[in-house]
């Protein structure tokens, strides 16, 4: 079932359930920002790419309006809900300044495969410690999502975006770790390099070989 939803295109890839500031300073998205908040009504983020607004985007909740200035700017805390796929995209609604479209949401089917949990969680331990971040390992909870380590795994946007894209959880981590898979023996071996680059210069304490 589709239904309207006002758009605000960003760059940038938001997952459902993420925490996001905004800062508001155009026209368009300061009339759109006000209307949310009068009506308690939502709007959509698609994702702006490759000079074009692209197919899928999340519904985003305005939690509050932490500050507003003289001249109308606002900064906002909002919060990512759901998934959609944009129908048909108008650039300007009837009688508005910003952008709006008929969208559909996309179901987010939340089976998984434990092992799939269980190898990411191993590989992303491995690449925060050689990276020196092991402090994003203490606030991950045993039963993560994908989306709760999405924006922490060095995706490009363009990546993100094809993650945002697949329905199932299970298409999700097997998305991860095929990708962590395949940059961690690139970030160790540039670790290993470091410390070799380092060494070069000092005194060194070799035992010669005996032949």
């Amino acid at each position: 079932m589709s239904r309207f939803l006002p758009f605000f295109p960003l760059n940038i890839v938001v997952f459902p359930g993420e925490k996001l500031n905004l800062h508001i300073f155009e026209p368009r998205y300061k009339q759109l920002v006000m209307e949310c908040q009068t009506n308690d009504s939502t709007f959509g983020i698609p994702v702006y790419l490759d000079n074009g607004v692209g197919d899928y985007g999340t519904e985003i909740k305005i939690l509050s309006i932490e500050k507003k200035y003289a001249n109308g700017e606002m900064d906002i805390k909002t919060k990512g809900l759901g998934i959609f796929k944009v129908k048909e995209f108008q650039r300007q609604m009837p009688g508005r300044l910003y952008a709006g479209g008929e969208i559909e949401d996309v179901p987010l089917i939340l089976d998984e495969e434990p092992l799939h949990r269980l190898q990411v969680l191993e590989l992303l331990r491995q690449l925060y410690v050689a990276l020196g971040i092991q402090s994003l390992m203490i606030s991950l909870k045993p039963d993560f999502l994908a989306y709760d380590v999405a924006h922490h795994l060095g995706l490009s946007t363009e990546q993100e975006y094809a993650l945002l894209q697949l329905h199932r959880e299970s298409e999700r981590m097997e998305f991860i770790l095929e990708h962590l898979t395949g940059i961690l023996p690139v970030v160790l071996e540039t670790e290993r390099l470091k410390e070799r680059v380092k060494l070069n210069g000092h005194f060194k304490h070799l035992l010669p070989p005996n032949f």
